[in-house]
């Protein structure tokens, strides 16, 4: 039996004066078209946009190609869409609905300044690391990390958000507490070999209510699993408390786990 489609094409928003139109018949083909529905989510919520804004960018204007937001757009919806690696974005830059879904105006990349830029209209791998290890201490100094993390502001960042998912005050917040392994497979920086994980390995701080993510804290393996909750904790309840002064919350974490 012939299957009866109703609709023939789809349309997005576009970056620009593009259209971004989904169709079932051929032409410029990518594997990733879940992305522009990510990006359509995240134009409604301005999710990227606000975390673009913990960033403090000391580049020259005058030669940015990619923006901030730009990069932090492209570095996100690659590790949702399962690209974990900078190196994966070396050929992802030549995809054009990554472009376009990045917010790129040129998303074939043709009006690159550099001639041997033509044609990738996204960041490369080198680039996206200056985003990452960018640190503020070091941003007005390193020509290389002229972008600078606003740690403090990326902490109020995670609970803002978690609160405006309610639409009104709730009764009672549960906090859970869980430390977890990271295992590693080289020589990186602060490498320890925890005994109960059996492993080299980082022991990361997470902090969650329900399914919203408080607090994701990157820690050595060579310490209790408890370390810096309580200050992790007061930060937390604190910008709650800011907007909930009389909400109950309840925190619950495993039996701690020493090295």
């Amino acid at each position: 039996m012939k299957t009866d489609c109703t609709e023939k094409s789809f349309e997005f928003q576009a970056p620009g004066h593009r259209q971004i139109v989904a169709r079932f018949d051929g032409g410029q083909i990518s594997s990733d078209g879940g992305l522009v529905l990510l990006r359509e989510v995240g134009r409604h919520r301005r999710m990227v946009a606000r975390f673009a804004a913990c960033f403090v960018d000391r580049r020259d204007p005058d030669r940015v190609e990619h923006s901030v937001e730009e990069l932090s757009r492209q570095r996100i919806f690659g590790l949702a869409a399962g690209y974990e690696d900078l190196n994966d974005h070396e050929d992802l830059r030549y995809d054009a609905l990554w472009a376009a879904a990045v917010g790129k105006s040129d998303p074939k990349g043709t009006c690159r300044r550099r001639k041997r830029d033509r044609g990738k209209a996204l960041a490369g791998k080198s680039t996206l690391n200056r985003l990452e290890w960018g640190l503020a201490e070091e941003a007005s100094e390193d020509r290389y990390r002229r972008i600078a993390v606003d740690e403090a502001a990326v902490d109020r960042f995670f609970v803002e958000v978690f609160l405006e998912s309610f639409e009104e005050e709730p009764e009672r917040l549960v906090l859970d507490l869980d430390a977890t392994d990271n295992p590693l497979h080289g020589k990186q920086e602060g490498r320890f070999f925890h005994g109960y994980y059996d492993c080299y390995c980082y022991l990361p701080l997470y902090i969650f209510c329900g399914m919203h993510v408080l607090c994701a804290r990157l820690r050595s393996s060579d310490r209790d699993a408890s370390s810096g909750c309580v200050e992790e904790l007061k930060r937390i309840v604190g910008q709650i408390r800011e907007k909930w002064p009389k909400v109950k919350i309840s925190v619950r974490g495993d039996p701690p786990v020493s090295g």
